[in-house]
């Protein structure tokens, strides 16, 4: 019966309270209502720099998230899931960045159509 609070006999169990639950929902809130304020109010008037703070908000919703209700940590499992995630941003990082670098420079090495009235 000892191994029910250890897991599976190797370490301790996480064991999530309903305090980690508010705190995750509260900074959910928090990070989803300032964004949503930023592009209502028109608070920052330059767009890409809205965007940019807004990926920013996202990222960090996202950690909340992966903390708070996936209980994601470097104790639980070895920290096997740890690394799995950190594995998966690395390779979304990798796509996402290639992915526009190859469409910046399509676009910009792309011959110019010339409409000088022909047809």
């Amino acid at each position: 019966m000892a191994d029910h609070a250890h897991g599976h006999g190797h370490e301790p169990a996480f064991h999530a309270t309903t305090k980690d639950y508010v705190i995750g929902f509260v900074l959910s809130v928090i990070l989803t209502a300032i964004p949503f304020w930023l592009v209502m109010s028109g608070a920052i008037a330059d767009k890409s720099t809205t965007a940019i703070v807004i990926t920013a908000f996202a990222a960090v919703q996202v950690v909340v998230h992966m903390i708070y209700f996936l209980h994601m940590n470097g104790k639980i499992e070895g920290g096997w899931n740890l690394m799995a995630a950190l594995f998966t941003i690395l390779l979304v990082a990798i796509i996402l960045s290639g992915t526009l670098w190859v469409m910046f420079h399509l676009n910009a090495n792309m011959m110019p159509v010339k409409m000088d009235g022909m047809g």
